[in-house]
């Protein structure tokens, strides 16, 4: 039986206050616009302390996070952050970002470190930490290789390779860079079908957009041939590195023939994401697109690092100030704590607990695409189908036993996809919990499926419509005339 929730409105007693504040002893001031001045007290409610307390409390323990609990996430990267990262960031509080330069100098020398240090790790040449955003970070890369067809006047390159794997801000982010969206078809084995890129190219192709390893967390064995190709026919190649906490320390993109990247330092490096933000998304390129990295670009002057704007060739600032700063504060002291061998330990340990995981389920969901996964991997309903069990019930399930539900219905190219990223801080244990609840999932669907189509039933809210509540939103709640205040 669901616990009946109140909202805070809903609470409110006329005869208990959390506070009983003074008489007002400021004297009043004469002039005051009367359009300003509120014509009637406000409609606030009136709560005990103890009441109050409870009520955000109990509103802040139903958001589920990482620190709650497992949160596998496919494609997401949703892993516990050290706190001491957030620490850190406080150290720069002070800054504002209209200070001259010798102030900020502390500032832009860890922003240069940041911009080697992921070059090391990318076998990138240079990279912009502008950008705020994975998707920010893909259009700012694709305005680069356009920037950079542009000034070779190569004009006709206006069509865009992206495979039907891809993350669905590929194909947007090309649009918006200008390009024509083109995808190609994957093979049963779910990596990019090299016959088919070679008909794809022409002197239109601008470029191609390929996250490796891919959505369905696969690598691609023919990386270098596909790198290879497409340059071959003019074009550039753009890594999507959003799974690269699958290959840090193992593989550059890099040195497999990516000329563009982006990095989402809220996923691999650090810093807690969801709900919106923050996130960023630093840009790397290969040495011949340097020049059309946004300005200002943090180089190093006379051995000081400052900010370089005569970049005549730039695509231009794409977002204010130092980006978000914080983030990339938070991305350093990750890398600094993990060193070399930490990263390249935490992307083995990602792809031991994706494969982990795999294993123990296999035999009760269906795995579309067998073998060794790399961090991340894609199960489907399967026969549970035949009890009208759909994936949406298996996730909306899990969040009774406590865990987070995966991405579902992604990528497209799987029916009634479920994908899965234990990520590398989850242990032993947690990984045991999150398979035990799925096969206890899989067991109730055969004996009692309608207990999951009803699912969650331990949540303030059951099942409500999706689609009706993504289209028609309440957003305020509809107060009788006895409940207002």
């Amino acid at each position: 039986m669901r616990k009946p929730y109140k909202l805070i409105f809903e609470k409110h007693c006329i005869d208990r206050r959390a506070a009983d504040l003074p008489a007002l002893d400021v004297p009043k001031m004469d002039g005051l616009v009367p359009q300003a001045c509120l014509g009637e007290a406000l409609p606030l409610p009136s709560l005990s302390e103890m009441d109050l307390v409870r009520h955000y409390t109990g509103l802040s323990r139903r958001n589920f996070g990482v620190d709650n609990g497992s949160y596998p996430l496919g494609s997401c990267t949703m892993k516990y952050n050290p706190k001491l990262n957030e620490e850190l960031t406080a150290h720069f509080n002070d800054l504002h970002p209209l200070l001259d330069d010798d102030a900020l100098s502390a500032a832009y020398e860890l922003q240069f470190a940041l911009d080697r240090a992921l070059c090391a790790v990318c076998g990138m040449d240079k990279f912009t930490l502008q950008p705020a955003a994975g998707a920010h970070g893909e259009l700012t890369g694709l305005m680069v290789m356009r920037s950079y067809h542009n000034m070779r006047q190569d004009f006709l390159r206006a069509e865009m390779l992206i495979p039907d794997a891809a993350h669905g801000t590929n194909p947007a982010s090309a649009t918006m860079a200008g390009f024509k969206a083109v995808e190609l078809k994957s093979l049963p084995d779910g990596g990019v079908d090299v016959e088919a890129l070679k008909q794809a190219v022409s002197e239109k192709t601008a470029g191609l957009m390929l996250t490796n390893p891919n959505t369905l967390g696969l690598f691609e064995k023919n990386i270098l041939e596909i790198t290879q190709i497409v340059h071959d026919a003019g074009g550039l190649v753009y890594y999507d590195g959003a799974n690269i906490n699958a290959i840090m320390g193992k593989a550059r993109p890099g040195d497999m023939g990516f000329d563009v990247m982006h990095v989402n330092l809220h996923k691999s490096f650090g810093t807690p994401h969801g709900g919106g933000g923050p996130g960023a998304g630093p840009v790397g390129v290969k040495k011949e697109l340097i020049p059309f990295l946004p300005a200002p670009l943090i180089m190093k002057k006379n051995g000081r690092a400052r900010p370089d704007y005569d970049r005549p060739l730039s695509i231009g600032r794409v977002k204010a100030f130092n980006g978000n700063f914080g983030v990339l504060v938070k991305a350093y002291a990750y890398i600094l704590s993990l060193g070399a061998d930490g990263l390249r330990e935490a992307s083995e340990a990602a792809v031991l607990n994706a494969n982990y995981l795999r294993h123990y389920l296999k035999d009760v969901y269906e795995l579309p695409y067998d073998g060794l996964c790399m961090h991340e991997f894609v199960l489907t309903p399967g026969a549970l189908n035949e009890q009208g069990i759909h994936n949406v019930d298996i996730a909306k399930a899990l969040i009774d036993y406590g865990y987070h539900p995966p991405t579902i219905s992604f990528p497209l190219i799987v029916r009634e996809a479920m994908m899965f990223e234990p990520t590398e801080t989850e242990s032993r244990e947690d990984l045991d919990g999150l398979i035990y609840a799925l096969r206890q999932i899989a067991e109730t669907a055969k004996t009692d499926p309608d207990s999951l189509r009803s699912a969650p039933l331990t949540t303030p809210v059951g099942r409500p419509d999706e689609t009706r509540a993504a289209r028609n939103p309440i957003v305020i709640a509809p107060l009788s005339s006895s409940d207002r205040l």
